[in-house]
């Protein structure tokens, strides 16, 4: 077993961690902020698998924008609950 198929496994565990913790946050904040993170592991796996194109794909659509677009929309919501 060389040194790239154990980098490959711990990025594999990192990734079944993260996704466990984002599921099971009490906190929606902190479960999106579990899911950037997820999405930035995904970018490490990708990259590992020599997908350059889809790991840079996946870093600015998949934890900047989806983010972004999460936490704008709980900002907004919380506002809208408090008008109701």
């Amino acid at each position: 077993m060389n040194w790239f198929n154990i980098l490959e496994a711990g990025v594999s565990v990192l990734l079944v961690a993260v996704a466990l913790a984002a599921v099971l946050s009490k906190k929606l904040l902190v479960s999106i902020i579990f899911l950037s993170a997820l999405s930035m592991m995904a970018v490490s796996a990708f990259a590992l698998l020599s997908a350059p194109d889809v790991a840079v794909t996946e870093a600015v659509i998949g934890s900047g924008l989806v983010t972004f677009i999460f936490v704008a929309s709980i900002r907004n919501l919380g506002k809208a609950g408090e008008k109701l």
